[in-house]
């Protein structure tokens, strides 16, 4: 057996021991939404507008307990979803979770990233969560879900960051060390890993850190194998991530955060230092934004394979012209207080609301204006926030 084959069965016996996520199976659809697996929102995000078809083919990269899968079968009704994992008991969770809450426009199957070939044709989205830090090979893993990535389509991925996750290093070494010999019974390193948490002093820099971030999730023994106990983990920086992300071959669209990748909110009393920081190509300014806020655990983005357009609304005509309707991420809705996309609080006005209840797919911007009493800036703003998405009328 190879390495790499010793890895991943390591890989696949921990997920087989515990599943992960660990969420409760639940007999109707899963609360809420992650617009990030929603093909409307996400393609919007990326684009700045409504895709030009749903009926889509998603492929779920290492999906788990079929946490994420539930989700984008149930959030792309035109969709069909394929779930591929390498442990054969998370996929069996997987399989129930699904059928239990109706998820019944999917497909599972026992396979590696790296054997993603053997799917047939392409797929329009893939989400890829938590996987390619955790392949022996990442970028022979990404490489792979790039070949299945049809032109147009965007992929999903999540990845650790290392300066964020410094401390559970410290901790995953020190469990391996007390291990010694008994290392990849995972059953044994939770164990080990719960004395050294409950022994540790309580202003101990790992269990301050632990507790800050971690001891809500980590109270499940899912959770704390998954964190502390992995037998194979890639953590990234900058410039690590874009080696990664060259490697693959496709477009880089953006994070999917991008608040925290804004420089400002860092350097706004400096703005001499900002003048700098414009000499600075984008990888640069990231590097330099994790640098000074070293708290990023994770990176979440969106790559492309072309063509890929970002529509521009500044034209005020084209703009009239165009068809809104509401972004389907948005909870609370009809309220002049709703939550938007990203769970955040947003108080409408009344002729914003007036002007959303009238965004249903057929009417242009250009109609509605002609009842309601909004300008076309009120309008861009509530496009810039994505409450609502366009078609080109």
């Amino acid at each position: 057996m190879s390495d790499s084959q010793t890895v991943s069965a390591a890989v696949a016996k921990l997920y087989d021991t515990y599943p992960f996520p660990p969420e409760p199976l639940l007999d109707e659809a899963p609360p809420g939404y992650n617009w990030r697996w929603n093909w409307l929102a996400a393609y919007n995000f990326c684009t700045g507008r409504k895709p030009p078809k749903q009926d889509i083919r998603i492929l779920d990269a290492g999906c788990g307990s079929g946490v994420s899968t539930e989700y984008l079968v149930h959030l792309n009704p035109q969709a069909q979803v394929v779930g591929i994992d390498l442990s054969a008991g998370t996929l069996e969770v997987a399989k129930e979770r699904c059928q239990r809450s109706g998820a019944d426009r999917v497909e599972f199957h026992h396979l590696s990233l790296y054997d993603v070939e053997q799917l047939p044709g392409e797929f329009d989205l893939i989400n890829c969560v938590g996987v390619l830090h955790h392949l022996p090979d990442p970028i022979r893993g990404i490489q792979a879900l790039a070949k299945k990535l049809a032109p147009g389509g965007l992929m999903h991925i999540f990845v650790y960051g290392e300066l964020g996750r410094w401390e559970i290093q410290l901790m995953q070494k020190a469990i391996a060390l007390l291990q010694g010999d008994k290392k990849g019974d995972y059953r044994d390193g939770v164990q080990v890993g719960r004395k050294l948490f409950s022994s540790l002093p309580e202003n101990n820099r790992i269990v301050k850190r632990d507790k800050e971030l971690w001891s809500l999730e980590n109270h499940k023994d899912e959770c704390f194998a998954d964190m502390y106990v992995h037998p194979q983990e890639t953590d990234y920086n900058i410039e690590t991530l874009f080696e990664l992300i060259d490697a693959s071959g496709l477009e880089f669209i953006g994070f999917s955060n991008p608040d925290f990748w804004q420089l400002g909110r860092l350097l706004e009393k400096a703005p001499e230092l900002m003048e700098r920081a414009d000499e600075l190509s984008d990888r640069q300014r990231y590097r330099l934004i994790e640098l000074l806020n070293p708290e990023v655990t994770h990176y979440e983005f969106f790559l492309g394979r072309p063509p890929i357009t970002q529509t521009d609304w500044s034209d005020e005509k084209v703009l009239l012209q165009a068809i809104p309707e509401l972004n389907p991420c948005i909870d609370g809705f009809p309220s002049q207080c709703v939550f938007n996309y990203n769970y955040q609080i947003v108080n409408l006005s009344a002729t914003e609301l007036e002007f959303l209840q009238k965004c249903d797919g057929h009417l242009t911007v250009s109609e509605i204006l002609a009842t309601v009493q909004i300008n076309l800036n009120q309008v861009k703003s509530l496009l810039e926030q994505q409450i609502i998405l366009l078609t080109l009328g």
